[in-house]
């Protein structure tokens, strides 16, 4: 979706009235501090100690909080809350939006609480939950006053929302008959359904689900954390449209959101993120922004394709069910990196070979023929020099976060931390060392062990990675320089040859790596192959404003006047194959085994996969077989 059209959405559902039915909650977050906790001196139990303490809104709350972010003239909330310190905390909260009306939020005195999450975490671990309000019944006069409320919504807003995740919170299933009639006798007004408990009782409503409730609708037995294939979810979607004639989004996490309209199925993908996530709330985010969008008159395909900008606003925000503002949602689509084709990418007996190859086509049809350029990462695409910077770069990561907690910090702490680093790692493949050590800096104040006065900068992070590495590589050089070792022992397989080979063909080539370009540069010379790249040699320079492969592709593509298929990337990285895939070129993945030098990389298939790679190669073993493919002999 393009800038401008994300902004007049934006416009656009500026004008749309809203309702909001459903299970309003409140989340609440008791961050425990143990230096204050104590043995009770009464009871014998250890206590905790809360440091602090804050409140967000949940559930159909966080739907409004969400909703107001977007900035629609009017929100009429429907619901029901308990007499209680959360209750009056929730409504308080609610009322700090603009356009709020809280007319129909019934306060029920007796045999109800006010749905609340308290979500205690200890050293940003998260602690078992404690539910309340999980026993409430609603008495008929409340249901007679919420019903009552949504004929009043269906009436004036533009969409109505019946968000429901509590369960039991609808405790009498007649108010679903009574519902039921209204959504009938209003059946041209948009009513959009999240349940969890009663997705089978509800009619004539727009439906957002999950891949998992999808299947149980379709009266497929399936348990939580089952994947449900494309096909599968493609067909559950399509039945539930049928059934209802009205429009269905499913959504799929990482995966996207899969929308059936009366004009077909529409795919979109989800989003790569490199920063820690948290989930929680990013439904209720889909659902707010899927009802603006259609209250506003946007076609359910693009009302998909803005709650996906939105969800991957919010997942980024840690410690709150957070919310997605306009200018937000703007900057996620400015150059967002997509998830292509998880189910090939996480399974290799979908693989299709070119015949008697080891070449992957991961694509219904590639760019072939046309290309006059091509851009080559360098390490582990062409040299294997840095091969193992990852086993370099993790633990320097590591004892960065830990700090003087390295030797001594928990298992539990010590897996976290390490999970956390190789998840980036190998999500940040292929950017700019500099651009990593600034993620470390940031996950170190995230962990909240090195005190902030303590923590480096970006700069002493990369020196003291560079340091560790630059030791590997100059023993390694030095095997070279001696005779020890030769040029087969530092590449690709297969890969000189199929350089030389593109040359022949009149192809201009361009070495571009995230690795400083005084290093790349020396590195090429001393291997020898440094002038085989007529387009030159680039590498980072410091300044993350001044270098990037992103600005090489973009820069070579203006200067020689190329249309996409003329310029072909291989990388073993996501960064440049996701850079060439957004310019329409032609992107070969390098899955490389940079220990022996050929053969497949399973791991580094499935990110380059997910990147958008047309096409896979474990090494150029099999060049003139991949030079026929690319040059469409």
């Amino acid at each position: 979706m393009k800038q401008g059209r994300i902004k007049e959405i934006l416009e656009r559902i500026k004008s749309a009235k809203i309702a909001v039915y459903g299970d309003f909650c409140l989340d609440a977050y008791w961050l425990l501090d143990p230096r204050g906790s104590e043995i009770s001196v009464e009871t014998g139990l250890q206590g905790w100690a809360v440091g602090k303490h804050y409140y967000s809104l949940g559930g159909a709350s966080n739907i409004v909080a969400n909703l107001a972010a977007l900035e629609p003239p009017a929100i009429q909330v429907i619901g029901v809350i308990g007499d209680d310190v959360f209750g009056r905390e929730l409504k308080r909260r609610l009322c700090r939006y603009a356009g709020i009306d809280t007319t129909c939020l019934v306060v029920q005195e007796q045999d109800f609480d006010t749905v609340t999450f308290v979500k205690p975490h200890l050293e940003a671990s998260e602690q078992p939950r404690m539910d309340f309000g999980f026993f409430n019944r609603r008495t008929a006069e409340t249901d007679r006053l919420l019903l009552d409320g949504i004929r009043k919504a269906l009436q004036t807003a533009d969409a109505l929302i019946v968000n429901q995740q509590v369960p039991g919170s609808i405790s009498n299933e007649s108010f679903i008959d009574r519902a039921n009639d209204l959504f009938k006798e209003f059946s041209d007004k948009v009513v959009l359904l999240d349940t969890r408990h009663f997705g089978r009782k509800f009619r004539n409503i727009y439906r957002k689900t999950n891949d998992l409730e999808a299947a149980r609708l379709n009266g497929v037995d399936v348990k939580s954390g089952d994947v449900i294939t494309l096909a599968d979810v493609k067909k559950y979607a399509g039945n539930l449209h049928r059934q209802s004639g009205k429009p269905v989004f499913l959504t799929r996490g990482p995966r996207g959101i899969i929308t059936v309209d009366s004009d077909g199925v529409h795919e979109v993908p989800g989003i790569q993120l490199m920063k820690k996530l948290d989930t929680v709330g990013a439904g209720d985010t889909v659902t707010g922004t899927l009802a603006l969008c259609l209250g506003a008159g946007v076609t359910p395909a693009e009302a998909a394709e803005f709650a996906n900008f939105a969800a991957a606003v919010t997942v980024q925000k840690l410690f709150q069910t957070g919310t997605a503002s306009g200018q937000e949602i703007i900057e996620v689509g400015k150059d967002a990196d997509y998830i292509c084709q998880p189910e090939l990418a996480t399974d290799r007996r979908r693989a299709r070979y070119f015949d008697d190859t080891e070449i992957e086509f991961c694509c219904e049809s590639i760019p072939a023929g046309r290309i006059k350029h091509a851009v080559f990462d360098h390490d582990g695409t062409i040299s294997t020099l840095r091969q193992g910077w990852e086993q370099i770069m993790a633990p320097v990561m590591i004892k960065a976060i830990l700090d003087d907690k390295y030797e001594t910090a928990g298992e539990t702490l010590y897996h976290k931390v390490r999970s956390r680093v190789l998840d980036y790692i190998d999500k940040s493949t292929g950017i700019q060392t500099i651009v990593q050590m600034q993620s470390l800096v940031e996950m170190v104040a995230e962990f909240g062990i090195v005190p902030p006065g303590e923590i480096l900068d970006k700069f002493g992070y990369k020196r003291i990675y560079n340091e560790h590495l630059c030791e590997l590589v100059g023993r390694r050089i030095e095997k070279f320089k001696l005779g020890q070792l030769d040029i087969s022992d530092y590449t690709i397989k297969g890969t000189l040859e199929f350089l030389k080979a593109l040359r022949g063909h009149g192809i201009k080539l361009y070495l571009a790596s995230g690795t400083d370009r005084a290093d790349v540069l020396a590195e090429a010379q001393a291997l020898g192959y440094a002038e085989l790249f007529d387009g030159g040699i680039h590498g980072a320079v410091g300044d993350v404003t001044k270098y990037s492969k992103k600005m090489v592709i973009a820069d070579i593509m203006t200067q020689n006047n190329l249309e996409g298929p003329e310029l072909a990337v291989f990388g073993d990285g996501p960064v440049e194959i996701r850079e060439c895939r957004k310019r329409d070129g032609l992107a070969v993945g390098v899955a490389s085994d940079e220990i022996h030098r050929h053969g497949l990389n399973t791991e580094k298939r499935t990110r380059l996969i997910k990147a958008g790679a047309h096409l896979v190669v474990p090494d150029f073993s099999q060049s003139p077989e991949l030079l026929k493919i690319l040059l469409n002999q």
